[in-house]
């Protein structure tokens, strides 16, 4: 295993990472994404962004909690007659209950969770350490007996005791378990102590773990990376970041996080995160934010003048990657802070080659519209705006809608 030793950090602290291994992608959009509130799934919409998940390559789709009843039990079990390549996991408490429910679904594979807070354990259970050791172990036991593989999360783990915690994990690993997931329940990580912390962990602990992240102060990406690059190999997301109060840590962010920032293969087809991410924002009645990273329809519009002539000369002056790497594409916008280059690829586009003395004028009344109608300029501003009431087809594909320039 090659070491990779990032300057932001003590050498002491490096942790090893697989630069030719993929980082390993537990989606569950379909169970902590639908715990939004007001976000309620049909059969339907969950077999649909169950065969998205399936078709970009996610290695596991959390799909849903079987003890929650029969509609919930019956929709895992469509969702495994579809015979997916992901491997399609039930999430369960430390329930005997919860894995006799799995197990009664088909399915294979049962992810068990137990708080490892004091905080939790008291304050929610009225329990203790011993009683999560001992409730743990035996619903593993239980589920290993069905022939089920399991993982098991630690609820609550950047609140707990690190020694309790990585005492429980190497009891675990003992007992078979496939997989452990650090859960950031609140969002309390931040990603410089969680190098550090999780890489201690890891040290002691050896074997797959998982970083489930929460959004809260807005650090459930930079918490994932953080994992990843203390030597986590599975990370937990949802598409669009969509999860309980400010949500977990959005796929799309983290794949190309670990893409482009680390380095890090990922073996996802990301150019359908666009189409994933509207099909999501759909089902769950949010809209999507045109700034939303990564997928967002504002991602890759420039209007600029500064913006758009380096975009002009090469895209990757402001484009961290290609736009058609997560199913995007570039727009070019005319607006108040449209520039003089602006102005003549918006006129080339109708074959139009205007003088430098026409460019001048031209610009301020842009701007000038841009501010009355705040926002940029669609093509029929710019048409009447050119006092033309007809013009030349543009060279660009018909957009889909009335486009800005």
């Amino acid at each position: 295993m090659m070491t990779v030793r990032d300057p932001r950090f003590p050498s002491s602290s490096a942790t090893a990472i697989q630069p030719d291994a993929a980082i390993r992608f537990c989606d569950t959009t379909l169970r902590d994404g639908e715990q939004a509130p007001g976000v309620a799934f049909t059969a339907a919409e969950k077999l649909a962004i169950a065969a998205a998940l399936d078709a970009i390559g996610v290695h596991q789709i959390e799909a849903g909690i079987p003890a929650m009843g029969v509609t919930e039990r019956d929709v895992l079990r469509e969702i495994l007659a579809t015979d997916p390549q992901a491997e399609i996991v039930g999430w369960c408490r430390a329930d005997r209950r919860d894995v006799e429910a799995a197990a009664s679904c088909g399915l294979v594979t049962a992810h068990l969770t137990i708080p490892v807070s004091d905080l939790h354990l008291k304050s929610k259970l009225g329990r203790d350490r011993a009683w999560a050791r001992q409730r743990v172990r035996e619903c593993v036991a239980d589920a290993t007996d069905r022939g089920m593989r399991v993982s098991v999360g630690f609820e609550d783990a950047s609140r707990a005791d690190d020694a309790f915690v990585t005492d429980l994990a190497g009891e675990l690993r003992e007992l078979g378990v496939t997989r452990l997931r650090w859960a950031d329940t609140v969002g309390l990580l931040d990603p410089v102590s969680a190098h550090d912390r999780l890489g201690r962990l890891v040290r002691a602990v050896p074997g797959p773990w998982e970083i489930h992240a929460h959004d809260d102060f807005g650090l459930a990406t930079a918490n994932t990376i953080a994992a990843v690059q203390a030597g986590f190999t599975w990370v937990s997301t949802t598409v669009l970041g969509l999860g309980e109060r400010a949500g977990n840590a959005p796929i799309e962010e983290v794949a190309m996080a670990l893409r482009h920032l680390l380095k890090l293969p990922v073996d996802l087809d990301t150019t359908a995160f666009r189409s994933l991410a509207r099909l999501v924002s759909r089902a769950a009645r949010r809209p999507l934010p045109a700034g939303k990273a990564v997928v967002g329809e504002s991602v890759f519009a420039h209007e600029s003048g500064i913006h758009v002539h380096g975009i002009l000369r090469h895209p990757a002056t402001y484009e961290p990657f290609d736009p058609a790497e997560v199913g995007g594409r570039r727009r070019l916008a005319i607006g108040k802070h449209s520039g003089r280059a602006s102005v003549r690829y918006a006129l080339a586009k109708y074959g139009i080659d205007a003088e430098d003395s026409e460019i001048e004028p031209l610009l301020e009344r842009v701007r000038a519209a841009a501010t009355q109608h705040k926002r940029g300029l669609h093509s029929r501003d710019f048409q009447e705006l050119l006092g033309r009431v007809e013009m030349p087809t543009p060279r660009v594909e018909a957009p889909q809608r009335e486009e800005q320039v």
